[in-house]
């Protein structure tokens, strides 16, 4: 039934992509004009909906850029926030918003990366505004290949690896039918792609991507464990403390299976699996959900995705009697000579 209708969608799928193509071609020959800030800009999205990595490679470039002596900042719409217009998050001293204001990835960001942050659906508007209030000097843009409207000295895109190899001729079409958010073609304006295998290994792409990809800059990337942490009180732990483990997992990111397995890799016993939607927004109702079948399973602990525990530590009353802790996963470069290299000259 679902295969029918993605099918039957089809045809707002290609007059999306005719917008889409039309919209790009007014940029290009600069009929709509992109707006400079006044500082360096680097924007990392996608073009398909759905995880590729992009909390872990803003943190890794702001990080980067920390070390490369600039004052970066970061941007992002604030997806499945509760406010609206320009939020100033975190101005590199306190916080100014939490999750259910802001957004879990941007609280995420901030916390991981200690710069000024902030939330805005108008970017240009948004990056401005975060500017003068902190002074910063360099820019990362969370998801905004497609924000076109504020100029970038860099774009990173990133593409999941399972998905160049392995989607079907649906998930390649465009929305809704399938999961592009833009054409493959939409490419040419990357500075870089970056395809992220995550946990697999590296397989060889199929002709036509790579036909596509002949005349980019590709890095290979994938995720490595940075060891379990405490919700409540971010206290690290090995990764060898938890062989053995009976855990209840819970998610509520686009793609929770990889994070079960990894957990199972890592060699967690999953008592029980609790999966919620993307972005949700945990209600009191959902946390005591979380206790009952935490008691139910007779685990040990709860275990969580980063993104999750930063929403759900604003319960840790509720949680206080439950040993809840987050996997933290970071990305890594392969050839990251190079890439910082590139960034180096770059951010100059």
């Amino acid at each position: 039934m679902l295969k029918l209708l993605r099918i039957l969608l089809l045809p707002f799928s290609y007059l999306f992509e005719i917008i889409i193509i039309a919209r790009n071609f007014f940029y290009d020959k600069n009929i709509f004009k992109a707006e400079k800030v006044g500082v360096k800009v680097f924007s990392i999205g996608n073009i398909t909906v759905g995880g590729t990595g992009k909390t872990p490679t803003v943190i890794y470039l702001v990080n980067l850029l920390k070390k490369l002596g600039q004052k970066p900042g970061i941007l992002s719409r604030g997806y499945g926030r509760k406010s609206s217009g320009f939020r100033l998050v975190y101005d590199g001293k306190r916080f100014h918003c939490d999750s259910f204001e802001c957004g879990d990835e941007i609280v995420l960001e901030a916390r991981a990366c200690n710069v000024p942050s902030a939330v805005s659906e108008n970017r240009v508007i948004g990056a401005r505004k975060l500017i003068s209030a902190t002074g910063i000097n360099s820019l990362v843009l969370d998801d905004a290949f497609q924000h076109r409207k504020i100029a970038r000295d860099f774009d990173i895109v990133l593409l999941d690896q399972n998905f160049l190899v392995h989607s079907n001729f649906l998930d390649k079409q465009l929305l809704p039918s399938g999961i592009l958010r833009e054409p493959f073609a939409s490419l040419k304006r990357a500075s870089v792609v970056i395809i992220n295998r995550k946990f697999s290994e590296r397989k060889e792409l199929p002709f036509k991507i790579q036909r596509l990809l002949e005349s980019k800059k590709v890095f290979y990337a994938h995720y490595e464990t940075d060891g379990f942490f405490d919700v409540k009180t971010l206290k690290r732990y090995e990764l060898t403390d938890f062989i053995g483990q009976k855990s209840l997992a819970v998610s509520g990111i686009a793609k929770p299976e990889s994070f079960f397995a990894t957990l199972e890799t890592l060699g967690v016993e999953i008592t029980e699996k609790l999966i919620f939607k993307d972005h949700k927004n945990y209600s009191n109702n959902d946390v005591q959900l979380i206790r009952k079948k935490f008691y139910s399973t007779n685990a040990y602990s709860v275990i969580v995705t980063e993104k999750d525990a930063v929403k759900l530590a604003r319960f840790a009353k509720e949680l206080d009697d439950i040993d809840i802790y987050f996997l933290r996963i970071k990305i890594a470069l392969e050839n990251e000579d190079e890439f910082v290299r590139m960034i180096s000259a770059m951010s100059k």
